[in-house]
């Protein structure tokens, strides 16, 4: 294995170990970033309704978003949508009731331990919504066990700039949709590049905050895969309610900022959102989502 290769191995596996320890805490805090406030309200400050947090599965809201993708993404009945780095399928869920039981939403996460406690998950959002309609794959959002030309939607919540190839995850987005489908991410992105102390910070990369690229890098990333018709918000606000609240991790990279700087001049909540070429999709198919 190469020197750069190693370095992603290990920068992933970091990262997978954080979020497990989240996974497991069962909803107590651990990791960077999971004490800044009940996750509910943040998620409502942020576009979330109280009629869809009400409806999901206790424990599958942990807070880790920092954006709305399911709403961006404006979900149809019969839509497949697919979900990076899906957690404990907080936006599977809420994806599920939108598109009903003629739709497919599958949620694609790294992390054994996120995976057994979305797969737990399941049970209660069949018995509440009365779909079977959600079903969650072991992966890596690098090399998504998708089909080629399968999706009508991909959403993702801040999981994107955790990644360490990013141009690659683009890359899959486009293979795996449908001519016509769309891109809704949130992301935390760079407004201008991290100092370098903060950039080095393990905690600050599983944190959504070092793993961050230019708002610029984003879309030409995107362009480069084949996607089109890129839009780029980004949300001052829904950065605040990422980062806000007096964590330990903030505190953290606050120190290492220039005098009298704060996160949020170098960190935002970036919308994205896109289309691959071609016609709308039809539902009228007989299969969707073959791995």
């Amino acid at each position: 294995m190469n020197q750069a290769l190693s370095r992603q191995e290990d920068a992933r596996e970091r990262i997978r170990a954080v979020y497990s320890e989240i996974a497991e805490a069962d909803g107590q805090c651990a990791g960077p970033g999971c004490c800044r406030g009940k996750p509910d309200d943040r998620a409502a400050a942020i576009g979330y309704s109280p009629h869809e947090l009400a409806a999901l599965p206790e424990g599958a809201n942990m807070g880790l978003f920092c954006g709305n993708p399911s709403a961006l993404a404006a979900l149809r009945p019969g839509d497949v949508v697919l979900d990076l780095g899906s957690g404990g399928g907080f936006d599977v869920f809420i994806a599920g009731r939108r598109i009903g039981q003629a739709g497919r939403a599958i949620g694609v996460d790294m992390t054994p331990a996120m995976l057994a406690k979305a797969r737990r998950n399941t049970e209660a959002y069949r018995r509440s919504s009365g779909l079977d309609n959600v079903e969650f794959r072991l992966g890596e959002i690098e090399h998504l066990p998708v089909a080629d030309a399968s999706v009508d939607a991909v959403i993702s919540n801040c999981a994107i700039n955790l990644s360490t190839d990013k141009p690659q995850v683009w890359r899959e987005i486009a293979r795996v949709l449908r001519p016509g489908g769309r891109v809704a991410v949130s992301d935390s992105a760079l407004l201008k590049p991290l100092p370098e102390q903060v950039a080095q910070m393990d905690a600050a990369l599983a944190g959504c905050v070092a793993g961050a690229v230019l708002v610029s890098e984003t879309e030409r990333m995107a362009r480069e895969a084949g996607l089109v018709g890129i839009v780029l918000s980004p949300h001052a606000t829904h950065a605040e309610v990422m980062n806000g609240g007096g964590n330990t991790l903030e505190q953290k990279i606050t120190e290492r900022l220039p005098a009298g700087s704060r996160q949020s001049a170098f960190v935002t909540s970036l919308e994205i959102t896109a289309h691959k070429p071609g016609p709308a999709p039809s539902h009228e198919r007989p299969e969707c989502c073959a791995a």
